[in-house]
């Protein structure tokens, strides 16, 4: 059987996903790294061990990773479409601004075997960033278990959830101030911001968050379950995203999705919530009242799309298949 090193910086679901995704066809091989601070004895051990290696995003965690891989002649499959591809000065998002992180991230593409990306969206960015098509980047969609197939006695209820993690730069690229502000105007909806704290930006937030507001702060995957099921609606006013990974797990637990028309989001929701043209505060509260006026069909309708569109078979199959055709260079 294969060996695979998987290198990654961040344990999110969609890191935990394709993790077991390739557990199901090889031999995996973890290599986590989440600071700045490489471990390169450790890698180049694991890299002895490996026939390829797979890694999440062109960051500084996957730089050494994919450089001694090349050295080692060994094939490589990198993920990339987010904040690797994306150059959104406005909003001071994107490592393909002028910088050493554009050369970071330009490096770690270059030495990869095999391109991944998540959404006809990111293709896009990525050619108009990078110059890269569809002869070196390959189109393969998130897929979400199905973790949601019963609510069980649990009803939608007149809550809109948003999940992200709380910061500076998400107040504006994830809309996380507008939907707050959205819920002074709904006073008899109940909002949840769903997500850890990492600076003072939850103070911000506070500072304009009514009686009918909710910050969670960390939440563990059950309890954010439970919240996805609660939840008739679910926000993402964000201004990119690669793919929206939340958005869907909300649609397959049922919520009726409101979505900015950024990125990739429009891709994921298709024609089955509300869609606004921007995170603006009374765009979001108009939304979220037609939303909630869709009912529990439309919900039903978003969970359809994800178990067709974004399956988990049709994930773990694209990235396997990619990892057979770097081992077959």
């Amino acid at each position: 059987m294969p060996r695979v090193l998987y290198v990654h910086s961040r344990d999110t679901t969609f890191t935990r996903i394709d993790r077991a995704a390739l557990a199901d066809r090889f031999e995996v091989i973890d290599h986590y790294q989440p600071g700045q601070r490489p471990r390169p004895l450790e890698l180049i051990g694991k890299l002895r061990r490996a026939d390829v290696v797979f890694g999440w995003h062109a960051s500084s965690h996957t730089l050494l990773a994919l450089t001694l891989a090349r050295l080692m002649r060994r094939p490589s499959v990198l993920v990339i479409g987010g904040v690797d591809t994306a150059r959104m000065p406005e909003i001071g998002y994107g490592m393909q601004r002028p910088g050493v992180r554009r050369w970071i991230a330009r490096w770690t593409i270059a030495s990869a075997t095999r391109l991944i990306t998540n959404s006809r969206y990111s293709l896009a960015e990525i050619q108009a960033n990078l110059g890269l098509g569809t002869d070196r980047v390959a189109l393969v969609y998130h897929g979400i278990p199905d973790r949601f197939a019963h609510r069980g006695p649990i009803e939608p209820e007149r809550l809109a959830l948003t999940v992200g993690v709380v910061y500076r730069l998400n107040l504006k690229r994830k809309g996380q101030r507008p939907f707050v502000e959205a819920a002074a105007q709904l006073p008899d909806i109940e909002f949840v911001l769903a997500g850890k704290w990492l600076d003072g930006a939850i103070e911000e937030l506070r500072a304009v968050a009514g009686p009918n507001v909710t910050f969670t702060g960390y939440l563990d995957d059950e309890t954010l379950d439970s919240y996805f099921r609660r939840a008739a609606v679910y926000v993402q006013p964000s201004m990119h995203e690669g793919f929206g990974l939340a958005v869907a797990e909300a649609m397959l637990a049922r919520c009726v999705p409101v979505v900015t028309d950024a990125g990739a989001l429009t891709e994921v929701v298709g024609d089955t919530g509300v869609i606004i043209a921007e995170p603006a505060p009374g765009q979001l509260a108009e939304a979220v009242r037609r939303a909630l006026e869709l009912g529990p069909r439309a919900g039903e309708r978003a969970r359809r799309r994800v178990l067709e569109k974004f399956s988990y078979e049709m994930r773990r199959d694209g990235i396997c298949r990619e990892v057979d055709a770097a081992l077959a260079r």
